[in-house]
């Protein structure tokens, strides 16, 4: 399984798997271009933590401050061990981990959403949205046919009306396809049903796509079109890890190897 330290100023944050493999074959993503051979056990789940917090502390001399379930794989379709392994981490017994600290992301399946709500989490949720109509999103996140932006706009309302927490969208921008700001518009729209912030990522190339990085100077323009005309919270995520194929959607196994 391929969990990757995150090193900054300001924080020390651990990427962790949650599936070895990945069934949801989103074309920007090298993990959607391999089977997902199995879940991954909350215990596996809560080693890889440890291991990456002992390397923060060896390596960095910083404790770990965050956790997030962005590896390999799609959390929600491993529900209970995830939410078991969270359990681990924020107990008293295990890490004793604030699960403010923690955050899931899933790329949109409407129902668990719902679960998430009616199960009270206290952790973050954060949704890889990558475009904001349909038709775009059906191109690139086939999950999206048959969760619906309408769909998940409901799903997240419910999340959000049940648990108070404000919602992460996660946002790859991506050259001439969703880096206009007509897209800009589309996904303001979507995003201000709930209280949210939105984080524009930086593409990192993959073999066998067909997208390229979109440029800086757009990126910007996008983020503070956003911020300025919509008054949303927008961070704009410079990519890291790449030479190491560590970054957002490169994680692809490419050893083969699974521990």
């Amino acid at each position: 399984t391929e969990g990757v330290l995150i090193p900054s100023k300001k924080r020390m944050t651990a990427c962790i798997s949650s599936q070895v493999g990945c069934s949801l074959t989103c074309s920007f993503c090298a993990t959607g271009q391999l089977e997902r051979l199995r879940n991954i056990d909350a215990e596996e789940i809560f080693d890889q933590v440890v291991i990456l917090r002992n390397l923060a502390e060896e390596h960095y001399h910083q404790p770990l401050s965050n956790i997030v379930y962005m590896g390999m794989g799609e959390p929600l379709l491993n529900y209970k061990n995830v939410l078991k392994s969270i359990e681990y981490l924020t107990s008293e017994k295990g890490l004793g981990m604030s699960p403010k600290r923690i955050t899931v992301s899933t790329a949109g399946i409407s129902k668990l959403i719902k679960q998430l709500g009616d199960d009270e989490v206290k952790f973050n949720l954060a949704l890889s949205l990558h475009a904001a109509t349909d038709a775009k999103r059906n191109q690139i996140m086939p999950i999206n046919e048959q969760n619906s932006l309408a769909s998940l706009s409901e799903a997240l309302t419910y999340f959000h009306e049940k648990t108070g927490s404000r919602i992460t969208f996660e946002y790859i921008i991506l050259k001439n396809f969703n880096d206009s700001l007509e897209d800009a518009k589309d996904l303001a729209a979507f995003c201000k049903v709930v209280p949210c912030k939105i984080n524009i990522i930086e593409y990192n190339p993959i073999d066998n796509a067909n997208f390229e990085k979109a440029e800086e100077e757009k990126t910007d323009k996008f983020a503070a079109f956003l911020e300025n005309t919509f008054n949303l919270i927008v961070n704009v995520r410079k990519s890291r890890g790449k030479d190491i194929d560590a970054a957002c959607g490169q994680l692809a196994n490419k050893n083969k190897a699974v521990n």
